[in-house]
């Protein structure tokens, strides 16, 4: 591997493995984004739906389980909606964290490797 200055620089096992890291890192940050996104997109359609309900002024309501609509009273729908707001936005804070822990740990890899090889790697996105 050459360097910008023409000079030489030596790939150990060790180097090997944290560009190895890197690139798995790298990886799953994107897929959490695409994770983030599709989580926030759930909590905007489950946010909706209880507007919807507290809009309507039907005692019994038709709420989809699986791929099927069932009847069920009101009441009944809002708690399970409020269920599955507050699983969705456990979900949506935990694919934060996690996308925080990632972005620390390839920080600190670019840091050394990037301390080791200069010019002669790149670990940015184009």
């Amino acid at each position: 591997m050459q360097q910008g200055e023409g000079t030489e620089a030596q790939v150990t096992w060790e180097d090997q493995q944290n560009i190895n890291k890197f690139g798995r890192l790298n990886n799953r940050f994107h897929e959490l984004e695409e994770e983030i996104k599709l989580a926030k997109e759930a909590n905007e359609s489950l946010e909706d739906a209880g507007n919807e309900l507290i809009l309507s002024d039907e005692d019994v309501v038709r709420f989809q389980v699986g791929e099927i609509f069932t009847h069920m009273p009101k009441d009944e729908v809002e708690s399970r909606l409020e269920s599955m707001k507050e699983e969705a936005d456990k979900k949506l804070e935990r694919l934060e964290e996690e996308k925080e822990t990632i972005l620390a740990q390839m920080t600190e890899l670019k840091k050394i490797l990037y301390g080791k090889f200069k010019d002669a790697i790149n670990l940015e996105e184009d």
